[in-house]
């Protein structure tokens, strides 16, 4: 654990922050470069990530504040630790999905297409935030005595993100780093096999991550919330799970799929 990249005086750049940076960033080359070669409009593709970026950090905190309201809306002290809290990436990913297909519909993109370019991209920019929760102590596992466990012991973590100090847990913030860079190679090493339809990177990124994100929630120990019997990530991807099935299967039969490049963009 490594919470704090540098210190000087009150001047403090947190690793968490860096690494985030670097995701969000990391992940729009990724898009920007893929969806380039698909023939797609690189101003809108830069506009539409930075609204993708924004989105998503506003969401994943809004969800965050939905799971433990009472935590983050009920003081001050509560809406620091908000400001300083990544936030939950469901909440992320389901704004960021939701205003990129306003954007895409507005610039005129191919909607499936565009997607497809942003999907790795998406897992590569999660596999880097991980490691940044990893450094931040946050998203951290239950008490666990497996070989592989990580402790920490920093006591800025433990007063930041409520993270368990030296206490064994189960490192899921590499579980789930591991799990989307796993997802980030198969979707770039199957794109061109099999049946080709738009959407089927972008739905069989979601398929994955649900499927991913439903196991390793049974090994998180940080509060999220709970939906039924079920967290509230794990509760999102019984939802997710189906419906990227669907749409899979529908997309795959459709007659005639959408151009590949940009159709003429309507004036703003």
């Amino acid at each position: 654990m490594f919470p704090r990249l540098f210190e000087y005086g009150q001047f403090t750049i947190y690793t968490y922050g860096v690494l985030l940076a670097t995701a969000y960033l990391s992940g729009l080359q990724l898009a920007m470069a893929r969806g380039q070669r698909r023939g797609l409009d690189q101003a809108r593709l830069l506009d539409l990530g930075i609204y993708i970026i924004i989105s998503a950090l506003i969401g994943a905190k809004a969800l965050l504040v939905i799971t433990d309201f009472k935590t983050y809306m009920t003081s001050g002290a509560g809406l620091m630790e908000l400001a300083r809290s990544g936030g939950v990436f469901y909440g992320g990913l389901i704004l960021a999905v939701v205003v990129a297909l306003w954007y895409i519909r507005r610039a005129n993109l191919p909607l499936w297409t565009t997607c497809d370019a942003f999907a790795p991209g998406i897992a590569l920019g999660h596999v880097v935030g991980r490691l940044g929760c990893l450094f931040a102590g946050c998203c951290y596992g239950k008490p666990t005595s497996v070989p592989w466990a990580i402790t920490f012991t920093d006591p800025f973590a433990a007063a930041n993100v409520g993270t368990p100090l030296n206490v064994p847990l189960h490192p899921t913030q590499l579980y789930e780093a591991g799990a989307e860079g796993l997802i980030l190679l198969l979707l770039l090493s199957t794109e061109s096999r099999g049946r080709r339809f738009s959407g089927r990177t972008f739905w069989l990124y979601m398929l994955l991550y649900a499927i991913s994100r439903f196991i390793i929630a049974f090994y998180r120990g940080d509060p999220r919330g709970t939906v039924l019997m079920f967290s509230t990530s794990q509760f999102i991807s019984i939802v997710l799970g189906p419906l990227a099935v669907a749409m899979l299967v529908i997309l795959s039969r459709r007659r005639e799929n959408e151009p590949t490049r940009t159709r003429t963009a309507k004036a703003a």
